[in-house]
C-alpha cells in the first residue's frame, strides 16, 4: 500500500506545474491536506483540479497566489496552512527558475532575480515554517538540481543558488535535528518539465543539448518527474525517519559520471546568447 499522509497538512511551492504539480497530485492521492502556491492561477486552479479528481474535497485544498520572493507571500502561505488546517506537518519548497547566461553579458541583477527565488526564497519560508514544524515535529523537503555539484555554462546563477541549497538543507537539518524536525533535498538532473523550455532561445544549444543528454547520464536516459516525485513522498514520509540533512540524487548518476552539462553547449554559442531568465516553474 502507498504510504498515506491522512490528516497531514503539505505546503508545495510552484505548484502549477512540473515537479511541483505532479508532488500536489500524488500527495492528494493520498489524502493530504494541500496549500498550493504559484503564480499563475489559471495552472494553479489546473493542478487543484487534478486533486479534487482523485477524492480530495475541496476543503482540502487551499491556494495562495504570489511571488514567492515576497516576505509577505510567505508569511501568508503559513498563514493560510494554520487558518484552515490548523498545523504544518510537510514543507515542499520546489518553486525556482533558471536562466541562458553569457559570462561576459551577466550582471549581478541577473543573480538577484535567480537567487532571491531560488534560495532566498526557500530560506525566507523554512523560517517562518520553522515553529510550526517543530510543533508537528514535521519535515522539509528541498528541490534541488544536480546542478548544485555539476557547472552548467549557461547556468551560473542557477548553480550557485542549487549549491546554496544544498548547504541549506544541511545546516537547517544539522540545527532542526534537536527539535525533531528532519531536513532533505532531493537533486534531480534532466528531467522534462516545461521548466526551462524557454531558457534556451539558441537553436545551436538546443541541438547540442538534445545530442549529449544521454551521455550526462550515465544510465543513458533523461529522468521522469514522478521519480523526482517517489523521492519527495519516500523523504517526507515516516519511512525515512532516520534521514536528515541528505541529498537525494535522482539523476540517473549524473553527479558520479558522464558529460557534464557545460559541454551541451560551445562557448561561442553561448557568447551569442543574452541574458534569459525563465519564469515557467512558478
Amino acid at each position: 500500500m502507498p504510504e498515506s499522509f491522512d490528516g497531514k497538512t503539505v505546503i508545495i511551492t510552484g505548484a502549477s506545474t512540473g515537479i511541483g504539480a505532479d508532488c500536489a497530485i500524488e500527495f492528494a492521492k493520498r489524502k493530504a491536506n494541500l496549500i498550493l502556491n504559484a503564480r499563475n492561477l489559471e495552472a494553479l486552479e489546473k493542478t487543484k483540479n487534478v486533486c479534487l479528481s482523485h477524492g480530495l474535497r475541496s476543503d482540502q485544498v487551499a491556494l495562495v497566489l504570489g511571488d514567492l520572493v515576497e516576505d509577505k507571500v510567505q508569511q501568508a502561505i503559513v498563514d493560510k496552512a494554520i487558518e484552515k488546517f490548523g498545523k504544518i506537518d510537510i514543507l515542499i519548497n520546489n518553486a525556482a527558475k533558471t536562466e541562458t547566461i553569457n559570462v561576459v553579458t551577466v550582471r549581478i541583477k541577473d543573480f538577484d532575480e535567480i537567487l532571491n527565488l531560488n534560495l532566498r526564497a526557500p530560506i525566507g519560508l523554512s523560517l517562518i515554517a520553522l515553529p510550526h514544524l517543530i510543533k508537528t515535529k514535521g519535515n522539509i523537503v528541498n528541490i534541488s538540481s544536480v546542478a548544485s555539484i555539476r557547472p552548467v555554462q549557461s547556468r551560473m546563477a542557477y548553480s550557485t543558488s542549487k549549491a546554496g541549497l544544498d548547504m541549506f538543507t544541511r545546516t537547517l537539518a544539522f540545527n532542526a535535528a534537536r527539535y525533531g524536525v528532519r531536513v532533505n533535498s532531493v537533486n534531480p538532473a534532466i528531467v522534462p518539465t516545461n521548466f526551462g523550455k524557454d531558457s534556451n532561445q539558441d537553436p545551436v544549444i538546443k541541438q547540442r543539448i538534445r545530442d549529449t543528454v544521454k551521455t550526462v547520464h550515465p544510465l543513458g536516459r533523461v529522468g521522469k518527474v514522478e521519480e523526482v516525485t517517489n523521492a519527495v513522498l519516500f523523504l517526507a514520509s515516516d519511512k525515512a525517519a532516520f534521514t536528515t540533512g541528505q541529498l537525494f540524487w535522482v539523476d540517473g548518476g549524473a553527479a558520479i559520471g558522464g558529460v557534464a552539462a557545460a559541454d551541451a553547449a560551445t562557448p561561442a554559442a553561448v557568447a551569442s546568447v543574452p541574458v534569459v531568465i525563465t519564469k515557467s516553474k512558478i
